[in-house]
C-alpha cells in the first residue's frame, strides 16, 4: 500500500509540472487574441482615438486567413496571450514566396526598395491582411471589378503621382475608354489594369519581360481578342513585329493604350476618318518609311484625294476607308494570293460596296498620285494638271488684264475730267496714310508667312524665316513711330486739332447709322446727312487707333520675350502671342471688308475714291456725302480746297 502510494506522489511530482509546463508552452488561441484585440476587449476608440490594432472578429472570420490560420501562425513571434513588446511586422513571404519575390522585381517593389514610402505594397491593393478576401469575392479590393478603382486609389491621384515623375492621365483615360466602361457596366471579360500589365510582377514598358513591351503587346491583348492577334500574326505587320522590327505597329499603335474607344466612336484613332487622317497616315504617308523599305508613300494624301476620301470628309459613314480595301488586322501585301486588295480578289473586295463590279472596273488605280507615279492614270492626271494650270493662268490673267485696261481708262477719264473738286485729304496726311499703307501691308503679308509658313503669304515673299523676322520688326517699329507722330499731329498742328474734334463720336451717329441703314433698305424716303465725317469713317479710325495700340505692346511684349518673362509670369507671353494673332486677323479683314469698299467698290466713287491719292474730292460728292459739314453749311467750298494753314 505504503509503496502504491509513494509511486502516485512521485509520478504526480512528475507529471504536474510537465502539464504545466506543456501548458505554459501552448501558443494562445484566436479567441483568446481577440479578446484584447476584438469587440469584446480593448474598445475600438483609445482617448478618444481608433484603436490602430483592432481587428473586427467578424471580418476577420470571413477573411481567407481567418478561414486558414490562426493569428499566431502569422504572428508568430507571440508566444503568450500577454505579450509586453510589440510583435514583429508580419512578412507576406512565409507564405507567399513568389509572389513576394515577383513584387520585390516589379516596379512598386523597386520604388520602395528606394526609400519611396508612396509605392504601392500588399495592403496597399490586397487590404487590410485581417480583412483580406479572395479575388473571386466581389467585396475584394482585387476582385474584377474593383481592380480599376483599387489602382486608381494612386494611380488617379495627382498628388501620389507627380513626385513620382508620372502623371494620373492613364487612369483618367482608361475611366472613359470602352474597356473602362465595359467594366463599370458589369462586364466580367473587359480588361482591368492587371490584366495588361500583371498583378504583382508589375514591369515598365521597356523591359523586355513587360506585358506592355513593345513585341510582348500583341501577346497581351490577345488573351482576350485570340482571334484578332491570330489574323495580326500573319499580317505583314505581325511579321514585321516577329522580325522585331521596331518601326512596325502593334495593337497599341493603332488603337491608343489607356484611351482606346470603339471604332464606331468619331474620336476614336480607328475611326473611318481618324484612319486616313492620323492613324495610317502616320506611317503611311513618311518619306522615311518609303526611303527605308521601299514603300510608296502619300497614302493618306491621295486617298483624301480620291473620291473616296472627300467623301469621307463631308462625313460620309458608308464610304470606304483604309480598313475597307486593305482589311483591319490581316492586312497583307498586294503580291500575297490572301490579300484583300491581290488583283484576283478585287471584285470581292469592291464588290462590298459596288455590287456587280467588272474586271475593268477593279482595274483602276485607288490611289492615283499625279505627282510621282508612273501608272496611267497618275500621268494622264499630271498632264491634266499641267495644261489647266497654263490654261487658268492664260485665260484668267487674260481677262484680268483685259478688265485693268478698261478700268484704267475709267478710272484716268474720271480723274481727268474738269470738275470743281475739295481738298479733302491734306499733304501731311496723305503721307501718314501712305506710311501706315506700307507698313500695314508689310506686317501682314511678313506677320502671317511667320505663323503660317507653308502658305502662299510666304511663297509670295519668297524670304527665308529670319529675314521675314526682320522685315516684319521693321515694319512694326515703322507703324509705332508713325502712330507717335499722329498723337503728336494731334495735338500740335491746328489741322491735327480740328480732324480730332471732327473725328469724336457724338450722340447722333448711332441715330444716322440707324437711318441710313434704313434709307438703303427702302424703308426711309429721306437720305440722313453728315458732316465732315460719317460714321462709318469714325469707326475705321477708332478701330485703327484701338489697334495699333493693341498690336504695338504685344509686338513689343513678343519682341523682348526675356525681359518680359523675367519680369512677368510666362503665361503672359502667351497671352500676348494669341492677342497679337487674332487683332491681327481682325485688322486685316477689316481693312479687305470695311475699307477698300469705302475706297473701291462703292458705287458713288467709282471707279475710285481719289482722295488716297491727290487728296482731292468732287465738290458735287462732298455735298451730297457731308452736308452737315461747317464749311458746306457756311457755303465756304473754295476755301476747303487750300491747304490749311497750322501757324
Amino acid at each position: 500500500m505504503k509503496s502504491a502510494a509513494a509511486l502516485g506522489i512521485a509520478i504526480a511530482v512528475v507529471v504536474f509540472p510537465l502539464r504545466v509546463a506543456t501548458h505554459a508552452a501552448q501558443k494562445p488561441a484566436n479567441q483568446e487574441c481577440l479578446a484584447c484585440h476584438g469587440d469584446s476587449g480593448l474598445t475600438k476608440e483609445v482617448a478618444g482615438k481608433p484603436f490602430s490594432l483592432y481587428v473586427s472578429p467578424a471580418k476577420f472570420r470571413d477573411s481567407i486567413h481567418g478561414s486558414m490560420f490562426s493569428c499566431v501562425d502569422c504572428h508568430a513571434d507571440v508566444k503568450t496571450a500577454m505579450h509586453e513588446s510589440t510583435p514583429a511586422k508580419v512578412a507576406c513571404s512565409r507564405c507567399h514566396a513568389e509572389e513576394q519575390a515577383a513584387y520585390d522585381r516589379s516596379l512598386h517593389g523597386r520604388a520602395v526598395q528606394s526609400g519611396n514610402s508612396a509605392a504601392a505594397t500588399c495592403t496597399d491593393c490586397h487590404g487590410s491582411p485581417h480583412e483580406l478576401l479572395p479575388a473571386s469575392d466581389p467585396r475584394s479590393k482585387v476582385s474584377h471589378a474593383k481592380i480599376p478603382s483599387t489602382c486608381g486609389s494612386c494611380h488617379g491621384q495627382k498628388f501620389v503621382m507627380e513626385p513620382s515623375g508620372l502623371t494620373a492621365q492613364p487612369f483618367l483615360s482608361y475611366q472613359e475608354s470602352v474597356h473602362g466602361r465595359a467594366v463599370q457596366a458589369g462586364v466580367q471579360k473587359a480588361a482591368v489594369c492587371t490584366d495588361c500589365h500583371g498583378a504583382h510582377e508589375v514591369m515598365g514598358a521597356s523591359d523586355s519581360k513587360s506585358p506592355i513591351f513593345k513585341f510582348n503587346v500583341p501577346g497581351t491583348c490577345g488573351k482576350c481578342h485570340a482571334e484578332v492577334q491570330q489574323q495580326f500574326t500573319s499580317s505583314i505587320h505581325g511579321q514585321a513585329v516577329a522580325r522585331g522590327d521596331w518601326q512596325a505597329p502593334v495593337c497599341t499603335d493603332c488603337h491608343g493604350i489607356h484611351a482606346i474607344k470603339s471604332r464606331h466612336d468619331p474620336n476614336s484613332s480607328v475611326s473611318a476618318l481618324n484612319l486616313a487622317n492620323s492613324t495610317c497616315a502616320r506611317c503611311h504617308e513618311s518619306v522615311r518609311l518609303s526611303e527605308e523599305f521601299g514603300m510608296e508613300n502619300r497614302r493618306a494624301t491621295t486617298y483624301l484625294a480620291s473620291y473616296h476620301g472627300l467623301a469621307s470628309r463631308l462625313g460620309s459613314q458608308v464610304v470606304a476607308n483604309c480598313a475597307s480595301c486593305h482589311g483591319a488586322h490581316n492586312i497583307l501585301p498586294s503580291s500575297d494570293p490572301r490579300s484583300t486588295i491581290n488583283h484576283a480578289n478585287l471584285i470581292v473586295t469592291c464588290g462590298h460596296c459596288h455590287p456587280g463590279v467588272t474586271e475593268r472596273f477593279v482595274a483602276a488605280k485607288v490611289h492615283v498620285d499625279g505627282g510621282f507615279a508612273s501608272d496611267k492614270g497618275s500621268v494622264a492626271m499630271r498632264w491634266i494638271r499641267r495644261f489647266y494650270i497654263i490654261l487658268i493662268v492664260v485665260v484668267i490673267g487674260g481677262m484680268l488684264l483685259h478688265n485693268f485696261v478698261i478700268w484704267r481708262s475709267a478710272a484716268l477719264a474720271a480723274y481727268r475730267r474738269n470738275r470743281p473738286q475739295v481738298l479733302r485729304m491734306t499733304v501731311n496726311q496723305r503721307w501718314q496714310h501712305w506710311v501706315l499703307l506700307v507698313s500695314f501691308t508689310m506686317l501682314a503679308l511678313t506677320g502671317f508667312a511667320l505663323k503660317y509658313p507653308e502658305s502662299g503669304f510666304a511663297a509670295l515673299l519668297g524670304m527665308s524665316e529670319r529675314m521675314r523676322g526682320i522685315v516684319h520688326r521693321v515694319a512694326g517699329t515703322v507703324l509705332i513711330v508713325a502712330g507717335i507722330y499722329h498723337l503728336f499731329y494731334l495735338g500740335l498742328l491746328r489741322e491735327g486739332r480740328r480732324m480730332l474734334s471732327d473725328m469724336a463720336p457724338k450722340r447722333e451717329d448711332g441715330a444716322g447709322a440707324w437711318r441710313n441703314l434704313r434709307y438703303h433698305l427702302g424703308l426711309d424716303p429721306v437720305k440722313p446727312q453728315f458732316g465732315r465725317f460719317s460714321y462709318a469713317e469714325k469707326i475705321e479710325y477708332w478701330a485703327l487707333i484701338w489697334g495699333t495700340i493693341i498690336m504695338a505692346l504685344t509686338g513689343i511684349m513678343l519682341w523682348a520675350k526675356i525681359f518680359v518673362a523675367n519680369l512677368l509670369p510666362r503665361w503672359w507671353l502667351d497671352a500676348a502671342t494669341a492677342v497679337h494673332l487674332y487683332e491681327a486677323v481682325l485688322a486685316t479683314l477689316a481693312i479687305l471688308v470695311w475699307h477698300l469698299y469705302q475706297v473701291f467698290f462703292d458705287p458713288h466713287v467709282f471707279p475710285m475714291n481719289w482722295a488716297w491719292w491727290d487728296g482731292r474730292m468732287d465738290t458735287d460728292r462732298f455735298r451730297e456725302a457731308h452736308a452737315l459739314d461747317p464749311e458746306q453749311t457756311t457755303g465756304d467750298i473754295s476755301s476747303a480746297g487750300k491747304e490749311p494753314n497750322n501757324e
